[in-house]
């Protein structure tokens, strides 16, 4: 059993000892620090917290908890039930809270749950505040409301809505020329919150859909991380004919996959980069996406005559670096689109409503819109890390064995090659070390990768 506790919060598995999983004890410890330090920090203007969860089988006891904690802080819960991490997001704002938490693992298998700290803005916390929260909770110095300065709650499931409506009130989001189109799509939702709202939005866009895995129980039909190894029920039913395009989300709807129409993977890496192309050719700008993610998208930031800047991976990182460079798009190559004009965040409805609208315009098969793309292939590995395994002295001795190459040592160690590169990370959110690399074909990438892993497993 696992807990882990980073600056973008705490996430685990259910049941076991206090301090080794996600179990109430802790769940109380983190949340009360994460109150505490929004009080501390001049953010509890209003004094009201929005707590929204994913349809994981877990969820119902974190939330009971969390909300708990928070009324005990003196802080008013608004409660939006069974919502999407860019949905929590955005009731932030809408709703003038000092914060949010999200209650979701996001691509982690059923036994996992998390709680994902938002600031007043519905962003996540930076580095130094959530080392703060961290302190806080480690020192447990935090102190309860007294009985006449309780927190209240409120229920309120009106955000998936006010949701749909912010994105189909996007400027490039062409509600009448993708109903014109006659799209028939279909959407596996990993029996979470995406079988909830996604329904709801394609509607909305004119949209004729079939849902796969759409009850929203938490138990998923397959590994939810949306990778081409786990998606073979979409692309079979995709092969079957009938579909202009498949939709994969996970299990709270930040991340975004595409199949096209003949069952073949888009490229959950093709994402941004195909609706980063859309945007660029009506609003010219910069882009960002973090060091793991393919070059397409620097390519296609430059044929519009923009800048692309890289930053280290995680989402607070991206977003910091699109503030800092003024990026009208950006993302993460896990299939992560963050557009500005919405808000701050991966948004698969933004995704969606983006490249449906691209689609429209260009009158293409998804196959065809894909073949426009420059061609890369990425290589996705990892090694299962051991207690004993020092990984900054693993990554410092191969920073020293490819320091002929460029290298770039801001988030674990990036190798670029000419024409390929190898990046090596240890990840916020499991015991691993990613191995990520690109190159021309997948055979290269795939061998680039497995080379250095192996560099790895000699020196531990």
């Amino acid at each position: 059993m696992t807990l882990i506790k980073s600056i973008s919060g705490i996430r685990g598995t259910i049941g076991g000892p206090a301090g080794d999983t996600l179990n109430p004890l802790d769940i109380v410890k983190f949340t009360s620090a994460y109150a505490t330090f929004l009080r501390r920090s001049g953010q509890s203007s209003h004094n009201r917290i929005v707590v929204g969860r994913d349809a994981r089988i877990s969820g119902e006891m974190v939330r009971s908890v969390v909300c708990g904690t928070l009324i005990g802080m003196g802080y008013d819960v608004i409660d939006i039930g069974l919502a999407t991490t860019p949905t929590t997001e955005l009731a932030v704002t809408m709703a003038g809270a000092d914060g949010g938490i999200i209650i979701t693992a996001s691509h982690n298998p059923r036994q996992w749950n998390a709680l994902k700290l938002l600031n007043h803005l519905g962003e996540f916390l930076t580095k130094d505040d959530g080392n703060e929260v961290l302190s806080i909770a480690e020192k447990e110095d935090f102190e309860y409301a007294d009985v006449d300065h309780l927190g209240h709650y409120v229920s309120d499931g009106s955000f998936d809505e006010k949701h749909i409506d912010a994105v189909l009130a996007l400027r490039l989001v062409d509600q009448p020329a993708v109903a014109k189109a006659g799209f028939r799509v279909c959407v596996d939702t990993i029996n979470s919150v995406g079988g909830v709202i996604l329904p709801r939005l394609l509607d909305r866009l004119g949209v004729s859909y079939t849902i796969l895995n759409g009850d929203p129980t938490g138990d998923f039909a397959h590994n939810p991380e949306p990778l081409e190894r786990n998606l073979s029920g979409i692309m079979e039913a995709m092969r079957g004919g009938g579909y202009d395009l498949g939709i994969v989300v996970d299990p709270d709807v930040d991340r975004l996959a595409f199949i096209c129409e003949d069952g073949r993977m888009f490229g959950e890496e093709y994402t941004l980069v195909s609706v980063a192309d859309y945007v660029l050719a009506h609003t010219p700008g910069n882009t960002v996406s973090n060091l793991s993610s393919t070059r397409a998208l620097r390519d296609v930031t430059e044929r519009h005559g923009g800048c692309y800047s890289a930053a280290a991976v995680g989402e607070v990182n991206v977003t910091t670096k699109m503030k800092e460079v003024g990026a009208v798009i950006g993302g993460e190559g896990n299939g992560g689109v963050i557009y500005p004009e919405s808000h701050y965040g991966r948004d698969a409805l933004v995704g969606i409503a983006l490249f449906l609208s691209s689609l429209a315009h260009k009158g293409c098969k998804v196959s065809e819109l894909r073949a426009e793309m420059p061609e890369y292939s990425i290589a996705k590995n990892r090694i299962d890390l051991t207690p004993s395994t020092d990984v900054d002295a693993i990554l410092e001795r191969v920073k020293e064995m490819f320091s002929d190459q460029q290298v770039n040592d801001i988030d674990g160690v990036k190798i670029d090659f000419p024409d390929k590169w190898v990046h090596l990370r240890k990840s916020n959110t499991e015991p691993i070390i990613r191995v990520y690399s690109e190159a021309a074909t997948m055979e290269e990438a795939d061998e680039l990768g497995k080379r250095l892993m192996q560099v790895v497993y000699d020196m531990q």
